[in-house]
Order: C-alpha cells, then structure tokens, then sequence
C-alpha cells in the first residue's frame, strides 16, 4: 500500500511541476511578446536619389524635431524678385530616438546645436517633393561643424526627411499683404551623418 501511495504522490508533485513549468514559460512567452525589437539602423532605401548620402559616411545621430518656421510676405531674391512667402527663421527641438532633448535647430544660416555645445551648420544640396502639399521638401545639405567638440564635431551632410506640415501657403501673399508675417508648426526628422 505505501508503494502506491508513494507513487501517487510523487506523480501528483510532478504532475504539479509540470503545470507550473508549463504555465510559467506560456506567460514568459507572452511578456516576451509584447516587448519590442530594437530600433533597426537607419536606412536611406526609401528615398529619391537626390536624397541619398555619398558612400563612405555613417549615420552618427538620428533626431525628430519639432518647431516653427517663420515666414514674411516679400519680394524673394531667389525667386527672381517675385513676391511669395520667404521663410525668415527657423526654429525647432530636437530629440534623439529615445525622446531625449538633444539640441535645437535654428536659422539662418540653418544650424543645428547639440546640447554639449558642438554645432554644424548646412548648405543645401538637394530637395525632393514629399506626400502632401503642405509639408515642406525633403533636403539635404552639406555639413560644416563648428570646432567644438561633441556630437556634431564631424558632420559631413544632413538629412531631413518625413516632414509634417510647414508649407501651407494658402494665406494672401500679393504686394498688398507685403510685410505681413506667417508661422507655420512643423515635424521632420534629421539625420546627421559623418565620414566612416
């Protein structure tokens, strides 16, 4: 009698660790599940030729940034004197992937300022159209650092991609409304790149 007792209970106890074994990797699965991948590295396939960086650079910082960009209705010497919208200032926060405040953007010249003081400032290369008519191009630009060192110490070219908003030029710009001041909120992502 005391074998099968014995045997019953060593049954039930394995039985009962087989339950919570079971159990417990069905809910360390599912945690698992719900956890996300790492952020994958930036890739530039997406994008139309004029945007792409030369062979040779890396990307050294990826940012969102958020902000304003001032227009003024006045004559624009870039557009042959013609009266349009010209925008006068940027002005934006920038924040790395994990939503840290890293820097800000302002203009002109159009300069980007890292919080450990270093700093780059761009000239335009390229632009290239974007989906939607009021978000302003995509552009890239040459990078020109400051001698500071830090973050944008070596910053060869600068991206900005997946815009949002800035460009909604819709209000009255004739030589009447000359003068007259527009802000415009906006989103776009940077991507700052240095030699390899």
């Amino acid at each position: 009698m005391k074998s099968t007792h014995n045997v019953l209970l060593a049954w039930t106890k394995s039985a009962a660790i087989t339950t919570v074994m079971v159990t417990g990797t069905a809910l360390l699965m599912t945690a698992c599940s719900t956890v996300k991948p790492p952020a994958k590295e930036y890739s530039q396939d997406r994008l139309d030729d004029q945007m792409l960086v030369p062979a040779g650079n890396v990307v050294a910082l990826e940012t969102t940034a958020v902000g304003l960009l001032n227009y003024e209705c006045r004559p624009n010497p870039a557009n042959a004197g013609a009266i349009g919208w010209v925008l006068m200032k940027p002005e934006a926060e920038m924040r790395d992937r994990t939503g840290k405040v890293v820097g800000r953007y302002v203009g002109p010249p159009a300069t980007w300022t890292h919080t450990d003081g270093s700093s780059v400032v761009g000239t335009q290369l390229a632009l290239a159209p974007t989906t939607g008519a009021t978000n302003i191009p995509n552009q890239l630009s040459r990078g020109t650092p400051s001698a500071a060192p830090g973050a944008m110490q070596n910053i060869t070219y600068i991206q900005r991609i997946r815009t949002k908003g800035g460009q909604d030029m819709s209000k009255r710009c004739t030589q009447t409304e000359v003068g007259d001041k527009l802000t415009l909120p906006y989103q776009a992502d940077y991507i700052f790149w240095k030699a390899a």
